[in-house]
């Protein structure tokens, strides 16, 4: 069985004209376990929302999205909640970082919503991400690098099974994606996470060997842009 398994999704939204939208239309897509698969994405393709439904943070109008055998679509939102917390590590382009909590405490409140706060776990991560010196500055106190670094860290605290990445060198320059990305990878191999990364930067998407378009699957995207 797949770790992630998509059958005939869909979501729509209500445009403010009254309008029904769809954005997803995705009648079949998998990830194996382990699996490190990049989804080329330009602006209108549903790259974030689709990341949205397998995390559990939005519900699809129909369809099934099933993860580690568990139904997201029917699920109610604490057994969501919870299975994301359990399964899912989340990289976002802006880090979503709390800008009052240091480092450390980022990552630990990470873990308080899984397994629960380990501060020997927390200080490893961040060791191993270069930030052992860095464990009790805020977010504003940092580089923006050393921000994503916070973020990856605070993601893989729980030792996901899949890992969700949205654009996450969308807000670095070329030396510190480059760093990020190869950093994200080998984390992710490290604890053997599955990667599913969105992006439409040609030097992300050209790291992988396993690339696929996300307008190909999706067909909401097909018809706004055809």
């Amino acid at each position: 069985m797949s770790l992630l398994e998509i059958s005939d999704l869909r979501k729509s939204f209500r445009t403010p004209e009254g309008e029904t939208q769809a954005v997803l239309d995705i009648p079949s897509f998998s990830l194996e376990r382990g699996q490190q698969l990049a989804l080329r994405g330009a602006s209108g393709t549903g790259k974030t929302t689709l990341l949205n439904c397998i995390a559990g943070i939005l519900s699809p109008t129909s369809g099934i999205v099933r993860l580690d055998g568990h139904d997201l679509a029917t699920a109610s939102e604490p057994q969501r909640d919870a299975l994301r917390a359990r399964c899912i590590g989340y990289i976002f382009q802006t880090f979503n970082l709390l800008q009052g909590y240091t480092c450390m405490e980022n990552v630990l409140l990470g873990m308080s919503f899984g397994r629960g706060p380990d501060t020997d776990a927390a200080r490893g991560l961040l060791d191993r991400v270069g930030l052992n010196h860095r464990l009790h500055h805020r977010p504003g106190q940092l580089s923006v690098g050393q921000q994503q670094r916070v973020a990856v860290s605070r993601a893989l605290a729980n030792q996901p099974l899949l890992v969700l990445a949205d654009e996450p060198t969308g807000n670095l320059d070329p030396q510190n994606a480059r760093e990020a990305l190869q950093l994200i990878r080998e984390v992710c191999e490290e604890s053997a996470a599955a990667l599913l990364i969105v992006s439409h930067d040609p030097m992300v998407l050209d790291q992988f060997d396993d690339c696929q378009d996300l307008a190909e699957l999706n067909h909401a995207a097909q018809e706004v842009s055809a």
